[in-house]
């Protein structure tokens, strides 16, 4: 009786571990959520030695772009990163993290791997040079002053005292709704990085001001078939969830043009997610849309 007991035990112990790793496995069905992930830190993110990150590669070889680990405007690529993502996320053109780091595949970027995030300097080189052949050694930092990185989450250096207040024309785009229906989620720093809005699958969604098109297509998960316009150096809107992409990377946009066909891709139902990303840093596009009648 006593073995008997210990037995049935043991079977109700792993039939519990069962149910919980099928819990587990519920609850990652389904699309992932747009704020599934911590927005890119840039160079305030903790070094790979201080989060497991690697240095070497499988060889043994350094990392692309090592020597430049902890420097401003640089960013370590941590397991998930993509090119795109780490480009919406610094508020910069996905082209152009590729070509300022010299890549020449952009699906293909290493964990470790340190990348520029923000434009080099005038006369700077795009990419370090090589270690010195035979040593090992890593050529010394240049003397080149970086700019400091456009970092989600950091405040703007503040203007020196005397000088006139930042023009009102960077935040003040004219900026018109994107889609006309009920807003069903507002912004939330910790679960929302935009505004949801529902319709109808084909309802237009238009652009929010000026622009040009950085990114169209469907390499954020989370996003669905996504468009990010860019609108000055400020300021990138991003339309997720739609059904069709009616415009084309690099394409000039111009406000309340119809730029997508509202859908569910990657979405839970008919809605489009807008964001609006002030330095790569998402922010309330409440405080920057007109009041609706």
């Amino acid at each position: 009786m006593q073995g008997s007991g210990r037995w049935h035990r043991l079977a109700w112990m792993g039939a519990a571990a069962a149910c919980v790793v099928l819990a587990g496995c519920a609850s990652s069905r389904g699309p992932a959520p747009v704020e599934d992930r911590a927005p890119v830190s840039g160079a305030g993110a903790a070094s790979p030695a201080a989060s497991g990150l690697p240095t070497t590669d499988a060889s043994g070889k350094p990392l692309p772009g090592i020597e430049n680990l902890g420097k401003p405007g640089y960013y370590a690529v941590r397991p998930g990163d993509t090119v795109r993502r780490i480009a919406l996320d610094t508020g910069h053109s996905w082209r152009d993290i590729v070509r300022w780091n010299n890549l020449d595949n952009p699906d293909r970027i290493e964990v470790g791997q340190v990348l520029r995030v923000v434009p080099p300097v005038a006369g700077a080189p795009l990419v370090p040079p090589p270690a010195v052949a035979g040593t090992g050694a890593i050529p010394p930092a240049t003397t080149t002053p970086v700019p400091p990185p456009v970092v989600a989450g950091a405040t703007p250096p503040a203007k020196p005292a005397g000088n006139p207040p930042a023009a009102s024309g960077e935040d003040d785009l004219g900026w018109i709704w994107p889609a006309q229906g009920a807003l069903i989620a507002g912004f939330d720093d910790a679960k929302n990085k935009g505004l949801d809005i529902a319709g109808r699958a084909g309802d237009p969604v238009l652009a929010a001001a000026d622009g040009k098109v950085v990114y169209a297509g469907a390499g954020l998960r989370g996003y669905g078939n996504l468009i990010i316009l860019k609108h000055n150096n400020t300021f990138l809107t991003a339309y997720a969830h739609n059904q069709a992409l009616l415009v084309k990377e690099d394409q000039s946009v111009q406000k309340g043009q119809k730029i997508a066909e509202m859908g569910s891709s990657d979405a839970d139902r008919v809605k489009l997610h807008f964001e609006i990303r002030r330095q790569g840093k998402p922010v309330d596009p409440s405080r920057y849309l007109p009041a609706r009648p």
